[in-house]
């Protein structure tokens, strides 16, 4: 395993010091995000501990398969990984976002819509519809509020 990791990863020397900065600090401010371990996202990952925490510290980069890899697992993209700001926008949204990715698209939909009635209750703007079935329109963004 460690002769594999090696080739997934690129010596910083070879890259400028800035790119490495700000990937290893995405990596591990969306990792502790999400609650995981170094030890849990290196296993989902297919790597070692080490290697996971040497791509943390900036001292190795990923390779472009790794960096793909680890977007995928830590529910970003390879560019907000890249960022210059900050991709921890809202710590809350990654973990229902984690949750909800285990779902079905049904299960989802359905546990979107409820998540939607329950925040608009405790709000104060609930409907005393709280356990009606969503349909699709109902787990959108967009405002429907009017605008006096």
């Amino acid at each position: 395993m460690i002769a594999k990791d090696i080739q997934e990863t690129i010596p910083l020397a070879t890259i400028a010091e800035p790119l490495a900065v700000r990937l290893s600090r995405n990596i591990s401010k969306q990792r502790q995000a999400l609650g995981l371990t170094q030890a849990q996202l290196a296993e989902r990952l297919g790597i070692e501990t080490e290697t996971l925490s040497r791509f943390e510290r900036g001292k190795n980069l990923p390779s472009l398969l790794k960096l793909e890899s680890l977007a995928g697992v830590l529910f970003t993209t390879v560019g907000d990984l890249l960022s210059e700001e900050s991709i921890v926008a809202d710590d809350d949204a990654i973990a229902i976002s984690s949750w909800l990715s285990r779902l079905s698209p049904e299960d989802k939909l359905f546990a979107k819509g409820m998540l939607k009635q329950l925040c608009g209750y405790l709000g104060g703007r609930g409907s005393g519809l709280l356990f009606s079935i969503p349909n699709e329109s109902d787990c959108n963004d967009e405002k429907t509020e009017d605008k006096n």
